[in-house]
């Protein structure tokens, strides 16, 4: 057994070094001032500032829209991925993408979306254009929801994958419609896929900076374009850390919500 507990000391020190230091060391600069000095002033001039709660509401919204566009598309591709044939070849390619670099991936939606890339070129062809689709809402929303959906679409298929055919077809016998059969059986039996769907794209989603610089330009101004301007720009690292000690609040309350159990209640169909 000894033996065995030596094995884990790597992982604890990972853990120390590269997860709990550093959360720590972020409290530490948000409650701290340039003289590192002890002060709440910095959650003070967070919770007061206009700036920052439109920050905060825009990151949660911006981070909603993500997640749910995504999972409308990701639970009907992950149902149906269940059903087709060849379902691993389908899978590779889903997951394909993610092998690539997220900053590559953006640059290469910065020559699709912009004023001279090839959806425009597209439009041109109708007399449409140039369209500004770059720096937008849409351009923003739209990119990240397709680098997201991969990680929705997996944890649905495997929680769809997991249910007994026989149920379902236990409630068609019995009467039950298709609707009836996916809101009693098919909904609440994937859910827990969906929870863990939802924590995998919500969560960072409220802290996307690269794409809301590259994509979404100046337009898009969320708690993570806060951070990095406060860390890389203005140098101010304690107000930095203190977004971020709230952002990471946020996150914790986030999968607090989406992963608590539910009591299990019986249903009349």
């Amino acid at each position: 057994m000894k033996n065995k507990k030596l094995f884990l000391i790597p992982y604890y020190l990972w853990i120390f070094l590269f997860v709990i230091l550093p959360i720590l060391l972020i409290i530490w600069y948000s409650l701290t001032d340039s003289n590192h000095h002890f002060t709440l002033n910095n959650f003070a001039q967070f919770f007061r500032s206009g700036t920052f709660l439109r920050m905060m509401i825009n990151s949660f919204w911006y981070a909603f829209l993500i997640t749910v566009i995504t999972l409308i598309i990701s639970y009907p591709a992950a149902y149906f991925l269940t059903k087709m044939k060849n379902q691993q070849l389908w899978l590779m390619l889903i997951i394909l993408p993610t092998w690539i670099n997220l900053l590559l991936k953006a640059y290469a939606f910065i020559g699709i979306l912009g004023n001279n890339g090839l959806v425009n070129k597209f439009l041109h062809l109708f007399g449409i254009g140039p369209v500004n689709i770059l720096f937008t809402d849409f351009a923003f929303i739209f990119v990240a929801t397709y680098i997201e959906i991969p990680f929705m679409i997996l944890p649905i298929y495997n929680a769809i994958k997991e249910i007994d055919t026989a149920l379902i077809q236990a409630s068609e016998d019995l009467g039950a419609s298709k609707w009836q059969t996916f809101y009693y059986v098919l909904w609440p039996l994937s859910k827990p896929g969906v929870e863990s769907g939802v924590q995998a794209i919500f969560i960072p989603s409220l802290s996307l900076f690269m794409l809301t610089r590259l994509i979404g330009g100046n337009r898009v101004i969320t708690l993570g374009t806060a951070i990095e301007e406060y860390f890389m720009t203005t140098m101010n690292w304690n107000m930095g850390a203190t977004i971020g000690v709230v952002l990471i609040i946020l996150m914790v309350l986030v999968m607090l919500l989406t992963g608590r159990k539910r009591k299990r209640k019986r249903v009349n169909l």
